[in-house]
């Protein structure tokens, strides 16, 4: 693979995890919201899809974000029988949004940043010495 092919396929994964990493700072921002109002329902937790993409022109396989999904895991409940989105029995619905889980998934998609980052650097360097020895 060239260097070229290479900084390609680091650049789509940067994308990619920059989207994932947004969804997720998303989910973690409304991890506490409730439903406002009888059998409305409260924020519900996104889940990024990716996919592989083919770059005709350079023969690449690309990573890319295909598309933002929302997660069916059933919402909690909560009892507050004083809420004004409380049903008959007192319960009010609270978002699917677990913040560990979250935690989790963040610090894996930074981790996959830094290793696409490293990845593009270090074809720059090899691009840049390539360049250099040339002269």
């Amino acid at each position: 693979m060239d260097l070229q092919k290479a900084m390609m396929a680091s650049a789509a994964g940067l994308r990619a995890q920059s989207v994932r990493m947004r969804v997720i700072s998303e989910n973690i921002a409304n991890q506490n919201s409730l439903a406002t109002e009888p059998g409305a329902d409260p924020y519900r937790r996104k889940i990024v899809t990716f996919q592989s993409e083919l770059d005709r022109a350079s023969g690449v396989e690309l990573v890319e974000a295909s598309g933002v999904v929302f997660d069916e895991k059933e919402f909690g409940k909560k009892y507050d029988p004083g809420n004004p989105a409380a049903d008959a029995s007192g319960y009010i619905k609270t978002s699917n949004v677990n913040g560990l889980i979250e935690l989790m998934d963040m610090k894996q998609a930074q981790r996959t940043y830094q290793s696409n980052l490293s990845a593009l650097e270090t074809s720059r360097r090899m691009a840049t010495m390539t360049l250099e020895l040339l002269r």
